[in-house]
């Protein structure tokens, strides 16, 4: 325990932002029972490990760690005291008996839509030894069962509103993980960004597997009716006062409605970026990986974004070495990224996920292949991530300080895009400015981050305005995401 008497919980997250959401909201489930967040494993006493399926040989990493918390426990244990061991998430869903198996040292497992239980779990572990395993989908929402938020929140925070997917992409695990697409009610999102907001949150990136496929229950009452989708949401949500700022991940192109592309040029809230995975150029590709849009449709959608909003920076995912992809299919990909001009992007060796139907297709290709064609598109996103941070030297920029830099006297916060940048400022003034929205003019531009100085002449409001996508003069003029090729 600590010095306060609470006990000590650690939990490491592996994977995406749901996670982030789910592994905060664990220690708002565990707070009740004493539990109060440390830094590290060694003398917890709870460990969660917080698990991620999609990137290569997830379960693997998860049993080394086990294996070296299983020293930690054993240290404990010789202390007359005990470590509750856990493993959640998604791989926790997908290898539950198998993990119980393999680390009998774990206490329990459970997945993503059971971590409500927790309180229950943790007792039933106390009562009786042995590794205990929750991984059903349950037909209550874990949603009506969390508590208001308790632990300590920034200038920025995730909010999940959708969870699990029903596209079922040939090569993703998360429909098996996740399950089905479920939304949460509209007035269940407003609250807890009020109570975000009211806690000092100026930012909230609303979350969801699918996050553009929400349809919400409408509000009692509201003259709507029936369900919301993310468009009319993101109106609602940008009437909060206080919130200055709104995005949202990850998007389907398949979801991307209108009310959704006109917010995008209206809400001066939203973010001008927009993270839209595509994964391939090639339609033959696509196919395979049923991703239920074409190459062409990709890039309709990507003109209207522009069209709303001719400032908005794009991200991407991308799979390179699909089963089957050709010499021309690699190509195609190419072709688009050169076409839509990135500011920043994912890429991967398409890598098997058991379980999934590309898993067991014969024209799997061999890893020096998967290798070359990683590298030549890695370049060319490179390059096109360099030229959009170069294109914002000598703009000012309205950046929301979140924390300390990497180095000393460093500033650290987020430019409307998601870049990084940081600012050289005396300790004393870093205090001062965490959480705060300031105007930074850029001076330089590094692969991943922009080096500026805060302007403390201008007006926060009139920089905001000057960076949003109301078709302004000041707007329209300034550098824009799209890199010719």
């Amino acid at each position: 325990m600590t010095e306060s008497g609470k006990k000590r919980l650690f939990i490491k997250t592996y994977g995406c932002q749901m996670n982030v959401y789910d592994s905060s909201r664990m220690a708002d489930v565990l707070a009740p029972l004493g539990y109060e967040a440390v830094d590290g494993p060694r003398g917890a006493d709870m460990v969660i490990l917080n698990t991620c399926h999609i990137r290569e040989k997830a379960s693997e990493k998860v049993f080394s760690e086990l294996g070296r918390l299983r020293a930690f426990k054993q240290e404990r244990q010789a202390e007359g005291r005990d470590m509750v061991l856990a493993v959640a998430g998604c791989v926790a869903q997908a290898e539950g008996e198998e993990i119980l198996r393999r680390a009998p040292q774990v206490d329990l497992v459970f997945g993503p839509q059971t971590y409500h239980r927790l309180p229950e779990m943790v007792a039933r572990a106390a009562r009786s030894a042995g590794g205990h395993l929750d991984i059903d989908f349950p037909v209550e929402s874990k949603f009506d069962f969390l508590p208001e938020e308790t632990t300590g929140t920034a200038a920025a925070a995730f909010l999940s509103v959708q969870e699990g997917c029903d596209k079922f992409c040939s090569f993703c695990v998360v429909p098996y993980t996740r399950g089905a697409e479920f939304s949460r009610p509209v007035a269940a999102v407003l609250a807890e960004a009020r109570r975000l907001v009211a806690a000092g949150v100026q930012e909230i990136t609303l979350l969801g597997q699918n996050v553009n496929a929400y349809h919400g229950e409408a509000p009692e009452g509201g003259k709507d009716g029936g369900t919301w989708g993310l468009g009319r949401l993101l109106y609602a949500l940008a009437e909060i006062e206080g919130l200055t700022r709104l995005r949202y991940t990850t998007s389907h192109p398949r979801d991307m409605d209108d009310e959704l592309i006109a917010a995008h040029g209206e809400l001066a809230t939203l973010m001008p970026y927009l993270h839209l995975p595509v994964q391939s150029g090639s339609d033959r590709i696509l196919a395979a990986m049923n991703r239920q849009h074409t190459a062409e449709d990709y890039l309709r959608i990507v003109e209207r974004l522009r069209r709303a909003c001719p400032d908005i920076a794009l991200s991407s995912d991308f799979i390179v070495g699909f089963p089957g992809e050709s010499d021309a299919d690699h190509a195609a990909t190419l072709r688009l990224v050169t076409e839509v001009g990135y500011a920043q992007a994912y890429s991967f060796k398409y890598s098997p996920r058991p379980g999934t139907p590309a898993a067991v297709e014969e024209q799997q290709l061999p890893e020096t292949v998967k290798t070359e064609r990683l590298a030549g598109l890695q370049q060319l996103l490179g390059a096109q991530a360099a030229a959009f941070n170069e294109s914002c030297v000598g703009r000012t920029l309205p950046v929301l300080f979140e924390k300390p830099g990497r180095r000393p006297g460093q500033l650290a916060g987020r430019s409307p895009y998601m870049q990084s940048v940081h600012v050289a400022l005396p300790e004393v003034a870093q205090q001062r400015l965490i959480g705060k929205l300031m105007a930074v003019e850029i001076e330089a531009a590094f692969p991943n981050s922009l080096a500026g100085r805060l302007c403390l002449e201008a007006e926060r409001q009139s920089v905001a305005a000057a960076a949003s996508c109301s078709g302004s003069a000041s707007s329209s003029s300034a550098t824009t995401t799209r890199i010719s090729a």
